[in-house]
């Protein structure tokens, strides 16, 4: 039966050129989450800048102001040093790959079909213990069907043969059917790089459920690292990575290196998982529930989903990131309060109302300023008649020129009012930490 095995080609490994000529695939493999970040969230944020989807926001503008606890130039900052520390260790991380090599294809392909041939050997005693004669089978088939024959007698192709070289000279040597190969192709080429990533997936999926819900139930956890996180109760795309930098290094660095490990994924299959992965964080964090976003139709843990995680109400639910809901789901960690909507519409009325306090309250002050000024002003003419004429003259540009700081204050309050209002302008500014 050996013999009736068709051999396996020889390969000559060759070093694999980079996809950039000046820079390491290594090293690309390091940039591009980085890009896809900064890419994806600047994205979202011209879309919160301009309001261009106001019927798919998950919270108001004035939530943005009102309702969280950091200001964006601290997530930025903190996301920064996030990624400074993923990058040295993910430089670190290269120093334990191989050089990666090409030209054993064909013979990992026909790998691949050697295994195919052998499972068939099993076909006739499989069909034996279920009462079915193989060879009889077969000599029905073999005219009609010669492929399927040679399956039931257990892989036997006679006509299948291949010219190969053995110590120089030629010899004919079995071959593997095109189907075999066909099939052989199909695992090394698809199947296996599937596998590899869904592998990738379930431990990063499993690895962030079980520390991300540790970091809840553990109040020390929480109150040390994650509770920084959770300074976002309304959050957007950039702030995906905000955290506490030993938070951010257990979490998200060490669960996405430890899947590339155990996967066995090349470096080059890395930089679509590493690329993927933060794309779908960034994207889990955008404040928006698109129905053409295909992120968010794939898997039902999307921004809406993980959005209920970051309200007061829900933070002990929805711990699942960030591909599938499956251990919020086997563990009844799901959230299971029912609608949402009218939970959300009263976070949105009571951040507006305290906007319109605030904003009232600011346009008083100025008022008052204005008074002020002008009663100021009554002084100053009243005081000017028993002056002699050049300095009434002072005076009264004085005069001028507290009247017009008067307008520039109304008019710099009204533009204030309108930003705070507006559509966009006043996404851009800082929260105030309220």
């Amino acid at each position: 039966m050996q013999s009736e095995l068709p051999p396996l080609p020889s390969y000559t490994l060759k070093p694999v050129p980079p996809l950039i000529s000046w820079l390491k695939d290594e090293y690309t493999t390091l940039l591009l989450p980085i890009l896809a970040y900064w890419t994806v969230s600047m994205i979202f944020h011209v879309i919160d800048v301009y309001d261009l989807f106001p019927q798919y926001r998950l919270h108001t503008p004035a939530e943005v102001l009102k309702r969280n606890h950091v200001s964006r130039w601290d997530v930025f900052r903190d996301v920064i040093i996030q990624q400074v520390i993923q990058t040295i260790f993910g430089f670190g991380l290269t120093l334990l790959d191989d050089e990666a090599t090409y030209g054993k294809e064909e013979y990992s392909i026909a790998s691949w079909a050697l295994l195919i041939r052998k499972a068939q050997h099993y076909v006739p005693t499989l069909l034996s213990i279920v009462g079915l004669n193989a060879g009889a089978l077969a000599s029905n088939l073999n005219f009609t069907h010669p492929i399927a024959a040679s399956i039931l007698t257990g892989g036997r192709y006679p006509g299948m043969v291949q010219l190969v070289s053995v110590n120089g000279q030629s010899e004919l040597a079995p071959a593997f059917a095109p189907w075999e190969m066909l099939l052989a192709k199909a695992l090394y080429w698809v199947a296996v790089p599937a596998f590899q990533f869904f592998v990738g997936i379930v431990v990063v999926d499993t690895w962030q459920y079980f520390l991300h819900r540790a970091m809840h139930v553990n109040k020390w956890l929480y109150t040390t690292f994650h509770s920084r996180h959770h300074k976002l109760y309304v959050p957007y795309a950039y702030g995906a990575l905000y955290n506490h930098p030993f938070e951010g290094f257990l979490l998200d660095t060490l669960g996405t290196g430890l899947a590339y490990l155990v996967s066995g994924m090349t470096v080059r299959q890395s930089m679509w998982f590493f690329t993927c992965a933060t794309i779908k964080t960034v994207d889990d964090h955008c404040g928006y529930s698109l129905p053409f976003d295909p992120l968010q139709l794939i898997t039902s843990n999307n921004a809406a989903y993980h959005d209920i995680h970051h309200q007061s109400w829900g933070i002990k639910t929805n711990f699942s990131q960030p591909f599938f809901t499956i251990w919020d789901s086997m563990l009844n960690t799901m959230w299971k309060g029912g609608d949402v909507s009218a939970r959300y519409e009263k976070s949105r009325v009571h951040a507006q109302t305290k906007l319109d306090r605030d904003n009232g309250i600011k346009a008083a002050q100025s008022d008052s300023v204005n008074t002020s000024s002008a009663s100021e002003l009554d002084e100053t003419i009243k005081n000017s008649s028993n002056t002699p004429i050049s300095v009434r003259r002072t005076t009264r540009k004085k005069a001028t020129s507290i009247s017009q700081q008067s307008g520039n204050l109304k008019g710099l309050r009204n533009k204030v009012n309108e930003s705070l209002q507006g559509k966009g302008g006043n996404v851009l500014g800082v929260e105030s930490g309220h």
